[in-house]
């Protein structure tokens, strides 16, 4: 029960940030979170012979994967220094 809680929160504490506006859903954090999740919520139910929840998760993780491997990472531009 407690791995299914974190799998849980995995995917639920970055949505939540999304819809507050701290995250963006394009965000490294965002995916990497949702793929833990996922992957660990599509194991549990698949132990479970939980069919459609192991469909919902594993669909979920694969898209999670992808995004992580087609992700492009954001520059950050450097500040210039200020003149004295």
């Amino acid at each position: 029960m407690f791995v299914q809680v974190l799998g849980s929160l995995c995917v639920l504490v970055p949505f939540v940030l999304v819809q507050l506006g701290r995250l963006t859903s394009a965000s490294l954090w965002y995916i990497s979170l949702n793929l833990a999740g996922s992957t660990v919520l599509a194991i549990e139910a698949a132990i479970g012979h939980n069919w459609g929840f192991l469909l919902l998760e594993a669909v979920w993780a694969v898209v999670s994967l992808r995004s992580l491997l087609t992700a492009r990472p954001v520059r950050v531009k450097p500040v210039p220094p200020r003149d004295r």
